[in-house]
């Protein structure tokens, strides 16, 4: 396993980790009473950014296909 701690695939695990806890955060944050719909709404804006990256990042490492 490649230990720089600064590669795109360290990278990419980084972003799947937290987006996951942000997964579990909105979860729990939606089932809270009162709900707070700003911080809400916030997670859930910062958790489709992370989805993004993640998918971008994936397209940059995994190889081109033949075509």
């Amino acid at each position: 396993m490649d230990t720089n701690l600064h590669s795109p695939e360290r990278h990419l695990i980084d972003l799947r980790i937290e987006h996951a806890d942000l997964n579990a955060l909105v979860d729990i944050t939606s089932h809270a009473v009162p709900i707070n719909e700003l911080m809400l709404r916030r997670l859930k804006k910062r958790r489709l950014l992370l989805r993004d990256q993640i998918a971008l990042l994936e397209m940059s490492l995994e190889p081109p296909e033949p075509a």
